[in-house]
């Protein structure tokens, strides 16, 4: 993530997904520390107070903790937590608009596989 302000989603969630994002690829490990707010504000040129809100949803959904004078730290179990989460995220937005669009367009479901099948394949060619 080289900016936060891409995204028409609102900073502070944009904060909270690059933690996730880092947790998923485990940049962040189970049990380690994360960035401090001050560390990411400065970084990506946000208001601390900003970056704090993206941290404590985080704190809120129990995928990361903080360790008194030390940091903020990932959970055990936190990046299972966040694949289910955006596994649910990824089904409700894209797989139901999905469906209902092939529905529209009389698309079958044999022909949604053979297109995602294709798209697979595409893939795994480059």
């Amino acid at each position: 993530m080289t900016t936060l302000t891409e995204s028409d989603k609102p900073i502070y969630v944009q904060t909270a997904e690059w933690i996730e994002d880092n947790i998923l690829s485990e940049a962040f490990g189970e049990e380690t520390r994360i960035p401090s707010t001050t560390e990411i504000s400065v970084q990506y040129k946000i208001n601390p107070a900003t970056a704090l809100k993206g941290v404590q949803m985080l704190v809120d959904k129990n995928i990361i903790y903080k360790k008194r004078g030390l940091g903020m730290f990932v959970a055990k179990g936190a990046k299972e937590k966040i694949r289910e989460t955006r596994k649910q995220e990824f089904f409700d937005k894209y797989i139901t608009a999905l469906i209902s669009e092939a529905q529209m367009l009389g698309i079958s479901r044999e022909e949604i596989r053979q297109m995602i099948d294709k798209c697979f394949k595409d893939g795994e060619e480059k």
